[in-house]
Formats: C-alpha cells, sequence, structure tokens
C-alpha cells in the first residue's frame, strides 16, 4: 500500500529526459498515482509558465512550487498561493555587475521574465526562451514594474559562471544563491528554497514529513530531498545530491522517476 501522500517532482533532469520529454512509462505512473489520490507537486527552477504546460501534458491538475521555492501556484486558477519575493532595489549591485561584465542576467516576478532589452535577444536566446513558453520583456524601472521579484538568474558558460559564484559568495545581500544547473545561477529572497516551501505546502495539506516523498537531481533538489520523508537523487545527479538523498534511482534518460514510483509508490 502506497503510504506517500504527496510526490514532489523535480523537472529538468528528472522528470524530463535530455529531449525534454516526459515518456509514456512516467506518465502512466504519475496519473496512476493521482487517480489513487496521491498529490502530485512540481517542484522546479522553471516559472508557472513553463510548469503548467507540463502538468497539462500529463492530464492532472495540481500545485507547482515553481523558481526553485519562490512561488508557489495553484493551477487551476492560476493563482499565487504564497511566495517568497523582494524589491527590485534589492539585485542593484547584481545588475550592476552583470552589465560591466556582458553577463546575460533575466529578472522574474511570478509570472513574467524580463531581459536588459527583448529588442536585442539573439535567435538563440529567442530560441531557448521558447523552449520554455517564455516571451521575455524589457526590464522597466521599478516604479513602472509595480511587482516584486522572486528570482534573478544569469546563465554564461560553465567556467564564468564558476569565477561568478565564487566572487558572489563575498557578498552580504542577505539574499540566497544557488546553482540550479551548470549555466545557471538563481539569486532569491533569503528564505526561499524548494525544501521551505514544500513543507509549507504539506503543512497547509496536513500531510506529514514522513507521507511526503521527493525526487530530484541537482544541488536547487537538496533541501527538498532532505525535508521530504524518502528523498530520490537521479543517477545523473552530483555527488553531493546523492548523498543527500535516502536513495538513487535510474538516470533521466532511463525512466528512472518511472523506476522510482514503482519502487516506492505503486
Amino acid at each position: 500500500m502506497n503510504r506517500y501522500k504527496m510526490v514532489a517532482l523535480d523537472v529538468d533532469g528528472t522528470l524530463i529526459n535530455d529531449d525534454h520529454e516526459i515518456t509514456p512509462d512516467t506518465m502512466h505512473s504519475i496519473r496512476r498515482l493521482a487517480e489513487q489520490g496521491t498529490e502530485i507537486v512540481l517542484c522546479t527552477g522553471r516559472s508557472p509558465s513553463s510548469t503548467l504546460p507540463l502538468l497539462e501534458l500529463i492530464g492532472i491538475d495540481g500545485t507547482i512550487i515553481t523558481h526553485n521555492g519562490a512561488a508557489t501556484v495553484e493551477s487551476r486558477t492560476r493563482r499565487v498561493l504564497y511566495q517568497f519575493s523582494f524589491a527590485l532595489d534589492r539585485i542593484a549591485p547584481y545588475l550592476e555587475y552583470c552589465r560591466r561584465h556582458h553577463i546575460h542576467f533575466d529578472v522574474n516576478t511570478a509570472f513574467d521574465l524580463y531581459v536588459e532589452d527583448a529588442s536585442v535577444l539573439t535567435d538563440e536566446a529567442l530560441e531557448m526562451y521558447g523552449r520554455f513558453y517564455i516571451e521575455p520583456q524589457t526590464l522597466p524601472s521599478a516604479e513602472q514594474l509595480g511587482e516584486t521579484i522572486v528570482k534573478f538568474t544569469v546563465f554564461a558558460e560553465k567556467d564564468e559562471l564558476d569565477r561568478v559564484e565564487k566572487e558572489w559568495e563575498q557578498w552580504d545581500s542577505g539574499l540566497h544563491m544557488i546553482r540550479s544547473g551548470d549555466f545557471f545561477i538563481d539569486v532569491m529572497h533569503g528564505e526561499a528554497s524548494k525544501g521551505n516551501s514544500l513543507r509549507e505546502w504539506a503543512r497547509i495539506r496536513g500531510i506529514e514529513r514522513s507521507e511526503v516523498l521527493a525526487i530530484g537531481n541537482y544541488y536547487n533538489d537538496i533541501t527538498m530531498l532532505q525535508f521530504a520523508g524518502v528523498g530520490i537523487a537521479m543517477d545523473n545527479s552530483p555527488l553531493e545530491v546523492k548523498e543527500a538523498a535516502d536513495d538513487v534511482t535510474a538516470t533521466n534518460n532511463e525512466d528512472g522517476v518511472h523506476a522510482a514510483l514503482l519502487k516506492y509508490c505503486l
């Protein structure tokens, strides 16, 4: 009998394979769980706009924890249930640094994404954003923006980001920085994490920690894996992520989510 009332799934590198696909076996196992009453929570660094289509593809409703825990959204109404946000001026030093070093960045509210100048984005950049169902807008002033920020993201080649990460680790901004991929660094509210948001949602739903199972593959998943009653790392995870987990399943190209759900839930 399945003792897990909530299953939290990371998306990139976990739920989807390297071809950006959810395999039929994985979709079928998730649907079976949902039909049995298990609450499926996609818990991702993506925005709601690029996560909701995956729920629709699978054929289920639910709650999504997005922007690495900064915004939790109800899928049917697209209502933000809670978020960890901050004012645009909090990232002024990061913006200045990126402009000085010519590093691409984007600024995210719960549903919108802004870049320095959307009119000059390359075809490659537009293709990348399009793959995530995102249409970038030009960043306005703080007064014109009218919303608080949930995530600031920079991306570049891995070696350059390694250098940036080391420099920013010395800053005392009160914000939380996390590596969400080899080519991405996210800067967020100090309390924003997948683990904190998953904990809060489980509390709201009246679900005990022991009744939560989580599956992920990268550093931004560690807090989620550590909170869950059972945390499972994909075999394509870095060693530190595997060490933080209770078990390791197959890779995202080998139906690792499907295998883990069969083992623990179905």
